[in-house]
């Protein structure tokens, strides 16, 4: 078996700053990908897809945003060239469709067990994300035969879905630039709306991320964050870059003729059943849009920064009467999106960090194994881990903490 100081299973870009920075201490590494570089971005977003945070956060190492609208918002193309620069720019030594079947720690070393080899390494980095499983209720297999069902990752663009209305399940940042994306083209579309939070894109003369920026809100790690590791748990803020960024408004959609209702609890063969929870959640997602709001409003005030005038958001519509059932074939509804999130999969990793939630327990990607580390998933460290913005800090940190380990591992082989 080929052995390395380090293993890195994952090739997207957080697998790919752990490698810039493994080159640089001069670790013998191998990254494995299940499908190519990059494949997310490549495969499982849609054709309108944007950045939802400015192109100035992408911070990747040592290739920084380079183009000419850093306060904008990259489409889904130019986050793949610039991504493919990066790729470059690294050179990694990879090796894909490269399949990790399993990872134990025997004794002194890991072996990964791939479909094509197995390897050996002191190390292992698993950069393979928390989104791995798609969500899909059981209860999705009762609807009929022609309807046709799509997760969000495999959604791209209104022309491939059936003639005839469209359910999108979830509101989230996928869901909720989905529905956009699909009210848009002008079809019918049933939203059902979850728990998700929205900001504002622009407040006071500026972008929120501006804002948050300079009040050094991403600089917060996770244990100094109020909600603690519990932050981790929480659903995005909905937002979008499209057409130079903006709110999304999910009343406003209501006004334009999307029907919207709570959360979806189920199918009975005929109907389908919701919460009627929907001007509740509503009323939670302005609150916290509000909420931020008042908070760039007391740093305005304490700091003296320039800004134009403050305001508060009030809703443009409410639903009269929350419906908590659904004829599905009086509906239209020829399509559903399910857009409720991902599980972690971690099966292939026989190593015992896993808390009751299948999710790894560490400290800043640091788990209690020795040699076994995460990066980019949500929160690993502070709010930018799992975006461009944030990575770099983690990969660095990460790499620093590795290369102390093999130095260890080094000594340790000499004195046996």
């Amino acid at each position: 078996m080929k052995h390395y100081d380090v293993i890195i299973v994952g090739g997207g870009q957080a697998g790919l700053s752990v490698s810039y920075y493994c080159q640089k201490q001069q670790l013998t590494h191998l990254v494995l990908e299940k499908s190519t570089l990059m494949n997310a971005w490549q495969n499982k977003r849609w054709d309108s897809f944007t950045l939802v945070t400015p192109n100035w956060q992408c911070q990747l190492p040592d290739y920084p945003y380079s183009g000419d609208d850093p306060n904008g918002f990259m489409n889904r193309d130019q986050i793949l060239q610039y991504l493919d620069g990066f790729r470059r720019k690294v050179n990694a030594p990879v090796r894909e469709h490269c399949e990790v079947r399993k990872i134990q720690f025997n004794q002194t070393v890991y072996q990964v067990s791939c479909d094509v080899d197995t390897f050996t390494a002191d190390q292992v980095v698993v950069a393979s994300g928390s989104y791995q499983q798609p969500i899909i209720p059981d209860y999705a297999q009762r609807l009929p035969h022609h309807i046709q069902q799509l997760h969000s990752e495999q959604y791209k663009n209104p022309q491939q879905l059936n003639d005839g209305a469209v359910l999108v399940v979830g509101s989230g940042q996928s869901g909720s630039q989905i529905a956009e994306d699909l009210h848009l083209a002008g079809k019918h579309v049933f939203l059902a709306v979850g728990d998700a939070p929205r900001c504002a894109r622009f407040y006071r003369g500026r972008d929120v991320v501006d804002w948050l920026t300079e009040m050094k809100y991403y600089d917060i790690p996770v244990d100094q964050h109020p909600l603690r590791e519990g932050v981790r748990d929480n659903t995005n803020h909905y937002v979008t870059g499209r057409d130079g960024g903006r709110d999304i408004d999910l009343r406003r959609f209501a006004l334009e003729g999307m029907e919207l209702f709570g959360k979806l609890e189920g199918f009975d063969g005929e109907r389908l059943h919701f919460s009627n929870n929907l001007n509740r959640v509503l009323d939670n997602a302005d609150k916290t849009y509000n909420s931020i709001n008042q908070r760039i409003d007391q740093y305005i005030d304490v700091s003296g920064a320039q800004a134009t005038t403050a305001s508060r958001y009030m809703p443009v519509w409410r639903c009269p009467r929350e419906r908590g059932c659904l004829d599905l074939a009086q509906s239209g509804i020829t399509s559903v999106i399910w857009s409720i999130g991902f599980r972690p999969d971690y099966q292939w990793l026989d190593v015992p960090v896993f808390n009751g939630k299948g999710y790894p327990q560490h400290a800043r990607g640091v788990t209690t194994y020795p040699g076994l580390y995460f990066i980019g998933l949500p929160w690993l460290y502070t709010w930018g881990s799992g975006r461009f913005s944030g990575v770099d800090r983690d990969a660095r940190y990460l790499v620093d903490v590795l290369s102390a380990g093999q130095l260890q591992a080094r000594h340790s082989t000499l004195s046996a």
